[in-house]
């Protein structure tokens, strides 16, 4: 075989121009492989494309029989060729036949040939064919060799994701890249979601493979690499980072990455064989992440994503791209897939347009969650690994009923979800159609149903939910999807919005709930341990008094004439309220004394939602005018576990015995001092378990829009003193062992409840 000097790049200007030629997918394929074998001085050049069914099928050859092209075939992991495809590594062999994976294919007649240099074909990691070169005479090939068979195999990769070889692929079959995959989840908000795939961080596709000056493209990779290391070095820097803690060792590890001279090395040589500097990094980067992806140790894998965010970083640089989010080309029905986004990169997507979300992170109670909640969007979260196997513009389907992203599904399958959203589709109306219905049980009790917000975009919500008011407004909603500050004037104005909105209705205005897990980003926070558990809400606060004032005046003075309903989360002492109360009195008498208008009724509430109350509910009572259980975080708290961690989560049951009866005592403590009480959070959201809470003596729950419907149609059916009956006796009964969920199911069932 000759030097191969200056040979990559002639063979990847030659093999640019055939891809810009009119040529059909066959004939176009059939003089890539001759070109290669020309320049590479092979006898032998075959490309192997990986089908749906996992087997590697001979798509075009230069020197084996031309008549075994469609017909030769591999599975994967079987044969040399099936070997590289399933390790996504290279085999460089002198003589091919004596190593153990050798299969032999009497159709192709390749038994007359030796040396064997096949390269996977890599697509972000993924493996969508083989590229074969062989020779007679027995040798070993260059790594420069093979390094230009991996870059050509590129161009290939390229040619297969844009889908030109459907054209030739048999009928009936399909290419490994277009093949239908279920991942499973976690549901964080029910519904069906039909529509095409959105990546919130798009991988940067790379259309411009081949270079004219090597040198000139070292140049713009040492450039962008620059800007890269200062970037990060400035985020290191920063007085907000820690010194210690997750977070810098994220950092760190980038920071390493980043001023790896091997990593540099590797992306000028493919430079060097001809790729622009974009290109060569992501060669790189999808030969990296092939090899890293077959590690079981789960530090090294999880180095891997550092890597890829790394390398995509780079990408950024290289090409300018500002990720923008803009209607303009934006799918009508489009699911929006990312490893982790935040609350307000949720708001920046055309809200008309957004069908559902999966996230490979996160958890139910993240913000981003709550969002999209109010937004009636379907929700999947920890679907791990979705985020690789998708491409923009990939037909998608999520089942957040049961938890299941389908990507590419098939048309049957897509069919069999369409029936199921035409069916959602007449409940929905069946529900709207109980609006207008009081919500009273079969014997009598009136319930009353809210509904939580956050947001403008929720208000409208009340009138088509039917909800009697707003139980729960999170007023930081505005703080953390806003860039800065929130001054007081905006407060003002955006709390006027609010309550002209809800047109009468009542809205329960909880005061700033930051810190913890909610994170803004123009205030800094401190790193803690056990962040739920410290400075945060309430908290907060009262350390800074200033923002409290700034938040109560712009709530008094948007309530103006009107009633205004104000509660304060994660109180822990009765003590805290008192303190809060004597503010809020200070304001009321500043605004009176410069002539500002005040709510014509006042009243003044807490969040039940750290054990601690428990033992103070009768001071409690008398200190409020209203109390709410915020059922989320008092679970929490009361079973010690950490409701965004996977592996706790959903260890012990909402409704399980222990839960049901603190609540029970919160509901008899309320009775007892005549304190109204409300209960919003999850539980109050699903008609099984919103029957519970009417069991053991809510009487007012909130929960998002969506659910109203759902829940109004169980209660209309419910006989609630004989349900109260089964669950105190159940509940007192301290040596049953039947679940309760168990015993409310069969209540349900023999009562003809819907749920």
């Amino acid at each position: 075989m000759r030097d191969l000097s200056g040979g990559p790049r002639v063979l990847l200007r030659r093999l640019r121009e055939l891809m810009a030629e009119p040529l059909e997918p066959q004939d176009r394929l059939d003089r890539i492989v001759r070109q290669i074998a020309s320049n590479m001085v092979a006898e032998v050049c075959s490309v192997y494309v990986l089908r749906a069914d996992g087997v590697l099928e001979l798509y075009a050859t230069e020197g084996l029989n031309r008549e075994a092209v469609h017909l030769a075939q591999l599975k994967m992991g079987q044969g040399l060729v099936g070997t590289i495809a399933a390790s996504a590594q290279p085999l460089n062999l002198s003589d091919a036949q004596s190593h153990p994976a050798f299969r032999y294919l009497p159709e192709t007649g390749e038994e007359i040939y030796h040396s064997f240099l096949g390269v996977p074909i890599l697509r972000t990691g993924r493996s969508l064919g083989v590229l074969v070169v062989q020779n007679k005479a027995s040798r070993n090939y260059r790594d420069e060799e093979v390094e230009a068979l991996e870059t050509t195999a590129m161009v290939l990769a390229e040619m297969i994701a844009t889908g030109e070889l459907k054209k030739i692929t048999k009928p009936g079959l399909e290419l490994d890249l277009t093949r239908s995959v279920t991942i499973d989840g976690d549901t964080y908000n029910d519904g069906i979601g039909l529509g095409y795939v959105v990546l919130h961080e798009p991988r940067i596709v790379v259309t411009n493979l081949l270079n004219e000056d090597a040198e000139k493209e070292i140049r713009r990779l040492a450039e962008a690499m620059g800007s890269l290391r200062i970037s990060i070095d400035d985020m290191l820097s920063r007085r907000d980072v820690s010194m210690e803690g997750e977070h810098r060792e994220v950092l760190e590890t980038y920071r390493m990455f980043a001023h790896d001279q091997g990593w540099v090395r590797k992306l000028e040589e493919a430079i060097r064989n001809g790729l622009t500097a974009e290109a060569a990094v992501e060669k790189v980067q999808s030969d990296t992440k092939a090899r890293m992806m077959r590690l079981t140790d789960p530090y090294l894998r999880e180095r891997m994503h550092d890597f890829e965010d790394l390398a995509n970083r780079l990408l950024r640089q290289l090409t300018g791209y500002t990720g923008r989010t803009t209607a303009e080309g934006f799918p009508s029905d489009a699911i929006i897939l990312a490893r982790a986004m935040g609350a307000a990169e949720l708001l920046d997507y055309p809200r008309a347009n957004v069908r559902g979300l999966v996230l490979e992170e996160g958890a139910v109670t993240s913000h981003v969650v709550i969002v999209a909640r109010a937004m009636g969007i379907p929700v999947i979260g920890q679907a791990a690994g979705v985020v690789a196997l998708a491409e923009n513009g990939d037909a998608v389907i999520i089942d957040a009923d049961e938890g299941h992203v389908h990507l590419r599904p098939m048309a049957d399958h897509r069919r069999s979800y369409e029936e199921k959203v035409r069916f959602r589709a007449r409940r929905q109306e069946q529900f709207r159609a109980l609006r207008a219905i009081e919500p009273v049980t079969r014997d009598g009790q009136r319930i009353s149903l809210m509904m939580n917000a956050g947001l403008l975009v929720d208000l409208p919500q009340l009138s088509e939910s039917g909800a009697e008011g707003i139980g729960l407004f999170r007023t930081e909603l505005q703080f953390m999807i806003a860039s800065t500050m929130p001054k007081a004037d905006e407060q003002e104005q955006f709390y006027r919005n609010v309550i002209k909105q809800a047109a009468g209705r009542v809205v329960t205005f909880r005061t700033l709930d930051i810190g913890g897990d909610k994170v803004v980003p123009y205030f800094r926070g401190h790193e803690e341990e056990n962040p739920a558990l410290g400075w945060r809400a309430i908290r907060l606060s009262l350390d800074r008094p200033g923002l409290l004032r700034t938040q109560l005046r712009a709530l008094l003075k948007a309530s103006a004439d009107t009633e205004l309903k104000l509660m304060v989360p994660m109180v822990t002492e009765v003590s805290e309220l008192k303190t809060v109360r004597e503010l809020l009195q200070k304001e009321v008498q500043h605004l009176s004394r410069f002539g500002h208008g005040l709510p014509r009724k006042l009243q003044f509430g807490a969040m039940l939602e750290v054990p601690a109350l428990l033992w103070q509910l009768d001071e409690l009572m008398a200190a409020v005018d209203f109390v709410s259980v915020g059922s989320n975080d008092l679970f929490q708290f009361s079973m010690a576990v950490d409701r965004g961690n996977a592996r706790v989560s959903d260890r012990f049951d909402p409704l399980g015995k222990p839960f049901l009866r603190i609540l029970r005592d919160i509901v008899r403590g309320a009775n007892r001092n005549k304190t109204p009480v409300t209960l919003c959070g999850e539980l109050a959201g699903k008609p099984l378990s919103a029957m519970a809470l009417l069991g053991i003596g809510f009487r007012s729950i909130s929960m998002s829009p969506a659910s109203i419907g759902p829940v109004k149609a169980m209660l209309l059916g419910l006989d609630v003193e004989a349900l109260a009956k089964v669950m105190d006796e159940v509940l007192d009964d301290h040596r049953s062992t039947v679940p309760m969920r168990e015993v409310l199911a069969r209540f349900a069932e023999s009562h003809n409840i819907p749920l």
